[in-house]
C-alpha cells in the first residue's frame, strides 16, 4: 500500500470532510489517521491515507480536482516510515500565563536534544480565578536512544523557570 498524507484547509462549512472522505473512497482509499480542527473559521488538518499503488494517482489527481472547485487548498505528500525500534516516547505538558515565544522556547529545545515532535496540540482560554489567559501545549516527542535524558530535563526546567511555566515530562 501506498500511505498519502493529505493536508487540507478551507473556510469552516458543512461537508468538506464529507468531500474528501468520497474521493478517498471512491479510489478505494483508506482513512487511516486524521486530526481536524475549526481554527479561527478555517478548518484545517492532516489526514493519512493508504491506497493501492496502481490507484495512488487517480486519487491524487481526484483531490486535485477538490481543490479546483474552491472547496479547500490541498496538498499531497508521500508518506513514509522513519521510526527507529529504540527510540523511546516522551508526552510533555506545558502550562502557564499566555504570552508569546512559548512554543518557540520550548519546541527549540527539544531541537536542540534530537527530538521529534510527533504531535503538539496547543490551546488558550480565559483563566478562571487570576484574570489574563492560559497557555496549556501538550507534545509527544520520539526520543533517539542516544538523548541524555538527564540533560533534556535540565534544559526544559531552565527555560520553565526563564518563561514562567510549568513543564511536566512523563
Amino acid at each position: 500500500m501506498t500511505t498519502l498524507i493529505l493536508t487540507v484547509a478551507g473556510a469552516d462549512r458543512p461537508g468538506l470532510v464529507a468531500a474528501v472522505a468520497d474521493v478517498v473512497d471512491a479510489h478505494g482509499g483508506n482513512w487511516e489517521n486524521s486530526s481536524l480542527a475549526e481554527l479561527a473559521g478555517t478548518f484545517a488538518g492532516v489526514i493519512e491515507v493508504s491506497v493501492s499503488p496502481e490507484h495512488s494517482e487517480g486519487l491524487q489527481a481526484a483531490l486535485r480536482e477538490l481543490q479546483g472547485q474552491g472547496l479547500l487548498t490541498l496538498a499531497v505528500l508521500t508518506g513514509a516510515p522513519a521510526i527507529d525500534a529504540d527510540d523511546q516516547v516522551l508526552e510533555i505538558s506545558v502550562l502557564g500565563n499566555d504570552r508569546s515565544g512559548i512554543v518557540r522556547e520550548v519546541s527549540n529545545v527539544l531541537n536542540a536534544h534530537e527530538l521529534s515532535i510527533e504531535e503538539l496540540a496547543t490551546e488558550t482560554r480565559d483563566a478562571a480565578m487570576a484574570g489574563g489567559r492560559l497557555f496549556e501545549a501538550s507534545v509527544i516527542a520520539r526520543v533517539p536512544a542516544s538523548v541524555d535524558l538527564d540533560a533534556l530535563r535540565r534544559d526544559l526546567e531552565r527555560i520553565a523557570t526563564e518563561i514562567q511555566v510549568d513543564i511536566t515530562l512523563a
